[in-house]
């Protein structure tokens, strides 16, 4: 920790030649709510530090839209100098031409902050032996829940199920004594179920996932998603499960979690912080655990969700040495340990790791250690790795248009076969686009 002080202090020395003149970067995220507010904090706290240097930061919409508007505006000559990019946007952003590898970037005597990360991140994120760059806010789903309800259907409130089984079992007891009106609920959204192929050891798509060579064949029609599908089927149709009704709701869940109509949350860890004061304010036990598994498998593990900062390209060498100094400084260690306890998204530096344990963090506030015991607990394979996947978001859509058509009756092998498909042609109609 002491070399990542001396070092960014070093490299914050070279900015008083500039203050004449601030170099000015724009940052984009695609954080609304609380979470703007934040991030805003921690720009202002560096413009402060860095006299030399003004960042503008901007909440640019969801993923998608922050995605798709840096390669609008890249295409239109104004870019912003640095994206958070969702980490299934990685593809597409890579083969939009329109970011540099970050690595390359990175001087030789910063280059261990890159070494810094903790496995299940970098492994995610070092594509073809390359950071492209700097991961951020990262993730995976865990299982909230309501120990007052646990205890008031009989169920242990220090165990809470690890399998779809157990889930069910526990769903039945909470609908038998009317402990809650609803069992569990978590968003429509295709995440969960990429976690849960993953889980399984299973791949999304062809090529190790995308890993080994480009993708030309997406997964939907098969086994570990027929066991996915077909149990969340009938949690849906005993209505046990519940949901807002619309695709990616996560406030939806939330709100249903938070009011305690349901006993059950899967959700992200990022969210670890809200639901701690959700559960204070509104007067209930809260706790947490592994994310449930399809009975049957050995646990595998998650694939990192979140997502990670990219630098765009084209601009004067002072831009690009200014926006390399906010992103180092950014997601240093100090940093990292800041982001984490105000958000619940991981530490994703080794050394950001160390201060929490040397702090007790984790003991005195054990919702977060679930989190991070299943993230380290991932097995490092080509299912926990990811699906690189260029058209990946409209993949999503597919997969959660799916889940709803066997909702409202559809056979649910019809449906993986027609998902399959059209997973299959977006796949197609992405390489063709990108001349692969």
């Amino acid at each position: 920790m002491k070399r990542l002080i001396v070092v960014l202090g070093l490299a914050a020395l070279a900015w008083p030649a500039f203050a004449a003149k601030k170099v000015e970067i724009t940052f984009w995220h695609a954080f609304g709510g609380g979470r703007t507010a934040f991030i805003q904090r921690m720009v202002d706290d560096f413009n402060y530090t860095h006299p030399g240097i003004q960042v503008k930061v901007e909440y640019k919409g969801s993923y998608r839209d922050t995605l798709n508007a840096a390669i609008l505006a890249a295409r239109q000559g104004n870019p912003p100098h640095i994206v958070q990019i969702f980490e299934v946007g990685s593809q597409l952003a890579l083969d939009s031409g329109i970011f540099v590898p970050i690595e390359d970037y990175v001087p030789a005597e910063l280059k261990f902050q890159l070494a810094d990360y903790i496995k299940p991140v970098a492994n995610y994120y070092r594509i073809k032996g390359k950071f492209n760059s700097i991961p951020w806010n990262s993730s995976n789903p865990i299982l909230y829940y309501n120990k007052d309800i646990f205890k008031k259907a009989g169920l242990d409130p220090e165990n809470p199920p690890k399998t779809f089984g157990e889930v069910m079992k526990a769903c039945e007891k909470i609908e038998a004594t009317k402990a809650a009106p609803k069992c569990i609920t978590w968003p429509l959204h295709s995440w969960f179920v990429e976690q849960w192929i993953a889980e399984q050891g299973a791949l999304l798509a062809n090529n190790e996932n995308g890993r080994a060579a480009r993708a030309t064949n997406v997964y939907i029609d098969s086994e570990a998603m027929r066991r996915i599908v077909k149990w969340w089927k009938e949690m849906y149709d005993k209505g046990y499960y519940a949901y807002s009704g619309k695709p990616e709701d996560w406030d939806g869940a939330n709100q249903i979690f938070v009011s305690q109509q349901a006993a059950m949350l899967i959700t992200s860890t990022s969210d670890v912080t809200f639901h701690q004061n959700a559960a204070f304010e509104n007067g209930y036990h809260l706790g947490t655990g592994f994310l449930p598994i399809p009975d049957g498998v050995e646990r595998n593990g998650t694939v990192v969700g979140g997502a990670s900062l990219w630098l765009t390209k084209g601009h004067p060498d002072a831009e690009m040495k200014a926006a390399l100094t906010f992103l180092l400084w950014f997601t240093n260690t100090e940093n990292m340990v800041r982001w984490h306890k105000g958000t619940g998204y991981f530490p994703v530096l080794n050394t950001s790791v160390k201060v929490l344990d040397w702090e007790h963090w984790f003991t005195r506030n054990p919702a977060y250690k679930a989190a991070f015991d299943q993230l380290l607990q991932s097995k490092a394979n080509r299912a926990t790795q990811g699906a690189l996947l260029g058209p990946f978001p409209e993949i999503r859509t597919i997969i959660e248009n799916m889940i709803q058509a066997v909702f409202q009756g559809k056979p649910i092998d019809q449906a993986l076969k027609e998902a399959d498909a059209q997973a299959d042609k977006a796949l197609r109609d992405y390489n063709a686009s990108v001349g692969q």
